[in-house]
């Protein structure tokens, strides 16, 4: 019985070499994580670089860790004093935990948006159209604790939600717009009722110590009178105090 060997030159081998290197090797780039499965098993995370992957007995998912914006789109949603408006959001989160990632749930990207959605719905139906103008960075907190709560399973970090537009129907905004302008006109009236009060106080101020000096009402009358002699043209109706016309009636008489 007698074997052969078959000598092969050096550089046949460097295309099998090649193809076997590509079917090997696995590039981690640094903002991925790498999942690795053997024999259909988890059997750990990869870090950045070239990691050997065994073809048909392992395989290697990779994760991107970087920070992503989830965005929610336009929710109908009834207020707590049943007014009908249209919200939108955006939720920026990243993997912290990438096994819990593929082993917890299929789509992460598909069920992070689902669940921003429906709280972003529970929590605007909880509150008044004011309140939610109002307190929007309040109303995006409740979300995102929420919301960070419900993906923590899957290795989900949420960092910050931010509720991008409020829509409100247009007859509702004419409706909003009439009641802003009437709390204008009441606090302009408020405010010209207050000033009339302060102006009568200090008038009757002014008056008391008017009263209280003699002579003093007569001086101020000249005064106004001295002011007003500068113009010729003015014609005016004075009111004089009793005193003075029985002065003059007696001084008449004379």
């Amino acid at each position: 019985m007698s074997f052969s060997f078959i000598l092969v030159h050096p550089l046949y081998l460097i295309p099998a070499l090649i193809i076997l290197a590509i079917l090997l090797f696995r590039q981690v780039n640094q903002y991925e994580k790498g999942v690795m499965f053997t024999l259909g098993k988890f059997t750990g995370i990869k870090e950045a670089g070239w990691r050997i992957v065994v073809p048909v007995f392992q395989s290697m998912r990779k994760i991107d860790i970087r920070t992503k914006a989830v965005d929610v789109p336009d929710q109908e949603v009834i207020t707590r004093d049943n007014i009908p408006v249209k919200i939108n959001a955006v939720v920026y989160y990243k993997i912290v935990d990438a096994a819990k990632t593929v082993l917890a749930v299929e789509d992460y990207y598909y069920a992070t948006s689902q669940v921003a959605q429906t709280t972003m719905r529970n929590a605007v139906g909880e509150r008044t159209l004011d309140e939610l103008l109002q307190k929007r960075a309040e109303v995006a907190e409740k979300i995102k604790l929420r919301v960070d709560t419900l993906t923590d399973p899957w290795g989900i970090d949420v960092e910050s939600v931010e509720l991008k537009d409020v829509i409100i129907p247009e007859d509702l905004k004419r409706t909003i717009s009439k009641e802003a302008e009437a709390e204008r006109e009441k606090r302009a009236v408020i405010i010209n009722a207050e000033g009339d009060m302060i102006a009568a106080d200090n008038l009757a101020l002014a008056a008391k110590k008017l009263n209280a000096v003699p002579g003093a009402l007569h001086l101020r009358t000249l005064q106004t009178i001295n002011d007003l002699s500068s113009d010729q043209s003015n014609t005016t109706v004075w009111m004089l105090p009793m005193e003075i016309l029985k002065a003059l009636e007696g001084f008449i008489k004379k």
